[in-house]
């Protein structure tokens, strides 16, 4: 009783801890904060702490793109590793259980086979109808049983078959969910850090064009400041339906962090490139956001979009560099609009930040 006590009273005070962060800091009491500050009151993920700290200290404070960079690197992905590994137990369990049943087939299979060769032998000294009849009747029942036995194996079988397609499907969703971003339902960062590599590569082995569209939403943090984080997810859900609604085939879309979204056009020159990004600059201006409680008219989204182009001896962090330049010189110089490396408005943003 006194260590379920003490259970009880460590849980509550990493419990307290965690409210203390998120009152102290002034951020909202929403699950996934609650989670972030729980784990570090344990301890018991240093990572995470180590980030949290290093960013209070630089920051004095942890806006809402930290604590979901954070969640979706030290902590969602510790969940859907987990999910994996119970489903691979499961598989595991179910291999060895057929394992296990083959085995006993394999036995009761060796079984017949020397009832058979007994009953040869004994077929050939019979002397009357009599021992015949008997020798018949054990060979009878023993057919019998090795029927049996190979039918249960044919159904455990087929269920186990079943069972492993259901659970390699488990896994596929699972994987799927740990490279999607849960607002938007658009690629995570993880799923752009994988995607973008295998993309640049493909591009360099076989001398094709790449662009890299990254883009901002304009203002977003005004929208989380006059109307609240709702208001912001709804921001954020628009944007990524525009991509989804305009975005097709090999072309990757993800949501890289907060409020910034990166697409990634294999096969796509720059002047492609730009056509695509201005034509989603336009798709998302169309569309009038609406607080769904009031049905209250909010305005137009609008975002800054940067352009780079892969070139020869480049790699993918050169090239989300200049992606990312052309995306400040595009904020910088009035939002709205699209900006590529060859604008002269990049030059002298890349400069001023070499300098």
């Amino acid at each position: 009783m006194i260590k379920v006590l003490d259970e009880h009273e460590r849980t509550m005070a990493f419990g307290e801890v965690a409210l203390g962060q998120i009152k102290s800091l002034r951020q909202t009491a929403v699950p996934r904060n609650y989670e972030i500050w729980y784990v570090y009151a344990t301890g018991y993920n240093s990572p995470l702490n180590k980030i949290i700290n290093e960013t209070l200290a630089r920051n004095g404070k942890l806006t809402e793109a930290d604590l979901e960079q954070i969640y979706e690197t030290y902590l969602s992905q510790i969940k859907a590793t987990d999910r994996i590994d119970t489903v691979g137990a499961r598989v595991i369990g179910e291999i060895d259980d057929v394992m296990t049943l083959i085995s006993d087939a394999l036995g009761m299979s060796a079984s017949y086979g020397e009832s058979l060769s007994g009953a040869t032998q004994e077929l050939a000294i019979a002397r009357d109808r009599e021992q015949i009849k008997v020798i018949v009747e054990k060979l009878v029942e023993s057919t019998r049983a090795m029927r049996d036995t190979n039918k249960t194996l044919e159904d455990r079988l087929s269920l186990s078959k079943n069972q492993i397609s259901n659970l390699q499907q488990s896994l596929e969703a699972i994987r799927a969910e740990s490279l999607t971003d849960p607002l938007t339902g658009l690629g995570n960062r993880k799923y752009f850090d994988r995607s973008i590599d295998t993309a640049v590569q493909n591009a360099l082995a076989n001398g094709e064009p790449l662009s890299l569209l990254m883009f901002d939403i304009d203002h977003f943090k005004s929208f989380n400041d006059s109307y609240g984080h709702l208001t912001g997810d709804q921001v954020l859900r628009l944007v990524g339906m525009s991509l989804k609604q305009t975005i097709k085939g090999q072309d990757i879309t993800a949501r890289y962090g907060g409020e910034e979204f990166v697409v990634v056009l294999p096969n796509t020159a720059l002047r492609q490139a730009l056509t695509v990004a201005d034509h989603i600059r336009r798709a998302i201006m169309a569309k009038e956001l609406k607080k769904k409680s009031t049905g209250e008219i909010l305005g137009r989204v609008t975002i800054s979009v940067g352009v780079s182009m892969l070139k020869p001896g480049d790699d993918t962090d050169s090239l989300i560099e200049r992606a990312d330049a052309c995306l400040y010189a595009a904020k910088r110089n009035g939002r709205n609009r699209v900006i590529c490396e060859v604008d002269p408005e990049y030059a002298a943003e890349y400069h001023g930040q070499v300098a």
